[in-house]
């Protein structure tokens, strides 16, 4: 089979008849992403592929960025101020090094998409690509806005802080006929989590001044917080992002939490059962904020950040210093969460990511104790980062068919920087067919088109419509 195959990564019949009849042309919703909404609304064309694949406006592919240092490739070419196409070109020389990892296929699946450039990536071949590729890059056709609106997204879910004002999305409201497609925020509370890092005081200050809340204890914090709820939701925004490292479930009364908040304003040093009683308390109060707005909540669990820490002073997160985390019973403390926001009836819609693979079934066995209210209100999200790979994803999909319903689930998410990484719903696509195609060639399921072209369809968009509620 020829690289990239009209066929690649299905291998069953039925599995090439679901992909091509009925999930091929199915829209994206991209309910998770990293796109800079400015950058959507600004519009601008790329001045060279370097630009939008390897350092991409206010961030960068940090994806990439791990395999050029594992080969051997000077920082100057990967987060520094190198020369451009000295930055392609190392790209080129590690692609040619990276034949079975799933950045490989992704390179050569957004060539071909995008650009339409069927060459094996290589530095032999690198020259002719840089000078098609940024010939194309100058066309409206490559405006960010068109990016999006070419690969039939309807949806794009950026991640906001809570103190933002949201402006290029009010902007952007404006253009949405013309766009084709919605901009919404979702909101990712990052900073008010960390109360133990430097400059919780001046993002207190900052919240207060947005929500027009004076922030002296903690309930002010969650009044704050309200407002901005309110907010976002009038500007589209239906789900919020919560990163937790590592969680424990501890919980503090309010005379306690108060001190806690006085301590964290004045710099002063936090024990690590303070910082959880603080984080479970906010939690507890975000999932009823979430609950009341009909909004689904996100957690992204056991990763590890920063492990390079001299790189970290020297170039900041999320430029590819980050792991899998290795906390065992981060679930049975989310689990206690969940035990006690049922006793309210306060569980929101939620999607469960683990970068621990090891989670899964846990996560996936605790999701059927809190179903109620709806179909499929907690799912297990799609396979995350490291696990966003065709053996991660199908196993993920195995996880959530054989412990829940997996024709509910809401599908898949770029979880991207890069206006180019829409070729990953194809991708997943691709192995969600092969999935249900397997099954019916081994028996396990009806051997009826109709029926698992339906469920493929559900998944691909349909279920996430449906969820979200972002076109009612």
């Amino acid at each position: 089979m020829a690289l990239l195959d009209k066929d690649f990564l299905l291998e069953n019949e039925m599995g090439e008849q679901l992909f091509n009849d009925y999930a091929k042309d199915m829209p994206i919703i991209d309910f998770h992403c990293h796109l800079n909404p400015e950058e959507i609304y600004e519009n601008k064309n790329y001045p060279n592929i370097t630009r939008i694949w390897l350092n991409e406006g206010t961030y960068g592919d940090h994806y990439k960025w791990r395999l050029m240092r594992a080969n051997g490739v000077p920082e100057e070419l990967i987060t520094g101020d190198g020369d451009e196409y000295e930055k392609f070109l190392a790209w080129a020389d590690t692609i040619e090094h990276s034949l079975g990892n799933p950045l490989y296929e992704w390179t050569h699946l957004e060539l071909k998409r995008f650009f339409h450039i069927d060459d094996v990536f290589s530095k032999e071949t690198a020259p002719k690509i840089w000078e098609k590729a940024n010939e194309l890059l100058q066309t409206d056709a490559f405006k960010p806005r068109n990016l999006i609106k070419n690969m039939n997204v309807k949806a794009v879910c950026t991640t906001d802080d809570p103190v933002s004002d949201l402006h290029y999305h009010k902007l952007l409201k404006e253009d949405e006929a013309d766009n084709g497609f919605k901009t919404l925020p979702a909101m990712r509370p990052d900073k008010l989590i960390q109360i133990d890092r430097d400059g919780f005081n001046d993002y207190l200050n900052e919240l207060s001044d947005v929500s027009g809340v004076g922030i002296n204890s903690f309930d002010d914090i969650i009044k704050a917080l309200e407002q901005r709820f309110e907010f976002f939701n009038e500007m589209g925004g239906r789900l919020s992002d919560h990163s937790l490292l590592t969680y424990h479930f501890v919980e503090a009364t309010t005379e306690e939490l108060n001190e806690i908040v006085k301590k964290g304003r004045s710099n002063e040093d936090l024990s690590p059962r303070e910082i959880d009683q603080y984080l479970t308390m906010l939690l507890e109060h975000l999932m009823t904020l979430n609950n009341k707005f009909d909004w689904t909540m996100q957690f992204h669990i056991n990763s590890i950040r920063d492990l390079n820490r001299p790189m970290f002073k020297k170039i900041g997160p999320d430029t590819g210093y980050d792991a899998i985390g290795t906390q065992p019973d981060i679930v049975a403390n989310i689990q206690k969460l969940y035990t006690k926001m049922q006793d309210t009836n306060d569980i929101p819609k939620s999607i469960f990511y683990s970068l621990n693979p090891n989670d899964w079934m846990q996560l996936a066995t605790m999701m059927g104790c809190f179903q109620e209210r709806g179909k499929q209100r907690l799912q297990l999200g799609a396979g995350w980062w490291f696990n966003d790979t065709a053996e991660g994803m199908n196993e993920q999909l195995r996880v959530f068919a054989q412990q829940s319903l997996l024709p509910n689930f809401v599908g898949m998410l770029t979880d991207s920087r890069s206006f180019l990484s829409y070729p990953r719903h194809e991708y997943f696509r691709r192995v969600l067919c092969n999935f249900y195609g397997h099954l019916a060639e081994t028996g396990r399921v009806p051997d009826d088109e109709k029926l698992l072209g339906k469920i493929i369809q559900d998944i691909s968009f349909n279920n996430a419509e449906n969820y979200f509620g972002f076109f009612d």
